[in-house]
């Protein structure tokens, strides 16, 4: 459901793949920018048990040496979704029981950072430091993100995180 590639050998981007995106399209983890098509994933759609590169040197060049991490929904455990940003408070529902203690989350619509939360650094009213994926910065506090009883709730009106109508993808594990 969730896809990072990287070239392990040589300087270059983390490609992302996200299944709520086209099998066409990808992200870029070390960027804020949108949603970009190119031949990442031979314009097919994971399996629980295969996926495909396409032809693009950025996930498979000759005699490259890639990682993968590859994120999947277990209930319970983790979930890999997308919701819609309504410029207000929402609580997404992962089914968790004790709620997220990890969370990033992506705007794909636009741009946006990859922001990461969680629960070892404080994610609850009034104190979440987040740090981004795609940044160098150090940690900053924002009251944007905390984790609520079956997954996490977005109280941020930020646009990266929840700009009403914007879309978003997000990782949560328990």
């Amino acid at each position: 459901e969730l896809m990072i590639v990287k070239e392990r050998d040589v300087t270059g981007a983390w490609r992302v793949y996200s299944k709520s995106i086209a099998n066409t399209d990808y992200l870029v983890l070390n960027s804020n920018g949108a949603v970009t098509t190119g031949d990442m994933w031979n314009s097919t759609t994971p399996t629980s048990t295969v996926f495909s590169i396409g032809t693009s040197y950025s996930v498979n060049r000759p005699a490259g040496t890639f990682v993968n991490y590859l994120f999947a929904t277990c209930p319970g455990v983790s979930k890999v979704g997308t919701y819609t940003g309504n410029g207000s408070s929402q609580t997404i529902n992962c089914g968790f029981a004790a709620g997220a203690r990890f969370v990033l989350i992506k705007r794909t619509d636009s741009t946006g950072d990859w922001y990461v939360w969680d629960t070892a650094r404080g994610m609850v009213a009034g104190t979440d430091p987040k740090l981004a994926f795609n940044s160098t910065a150090a940690e900053s506090n924002a009251n944007w993100v905390y984790t609520a009883t079956t997954g996490f709730q977005v109280v941020g009106t930020d646009a990266s995180i929840n700009a009403n109508g914007g879309s978003y993808i997000y990782l949560a594990i328990a």
